[in-house]
């Protein structure tokens, strides 16, 4: 094990995961808790970070893998909610809002699916 490699996946993964602690927060001052818009923000803003860097390292950024790691591995992975977006998924079921559960569903799938390309297109157009 490469413990550079494991350290700046560490760090990453604190800086992400508190990014998306102040996200969720931010979000629920902003817009309540009827809908877990925080959950939501943090999947879309994540998969268009992720798109963004993976295409910069693919086209032009010949970052070292200790960078690479801490910003896909670590932050956008500590930043990202995929298990709260299933918790949420399920209790707006469990709710009984099945038409809300389900647009939070196909929004955040095909949102994140839609910024991972836009990041990735940006990254190509800047590139």
């Amino acid at each position: 094990m490469n413990l550079q490699l494991a350290l700046s996946v560490a760090v990453g993964g604190a800086i992400g995961s508190l990014a998306r602690y102040w996200v969720g927060i931010g979000s629920t001052k902003l817009f309540g808790l009827a809908f877990p818009w925080g959950t939501l923000i943090i999947n879309v803003v994540g998969s268009f970070l992720i798109g963004a860097f993976a295409e910069s390292f693919a086209l032009r950024w010949d970052a070292p893998q200790a960078v690479r790691v801490f910003l896909t591995v670590g932050i956008c992975g500590g930043f990202t909610t995929f298990s709260t977006f299933s918790l949420d998924a399920y209790l707006l079921m469990e709710r009984g809002e099945l038409w809300t559960a389900g647009a939070y569903m196909l929004g955040s799938v095909v949102l994140s699916i839609g910024a991972l390309l836009a990041g990735l297109h940006l990254m190509r157009a800047a590139l």
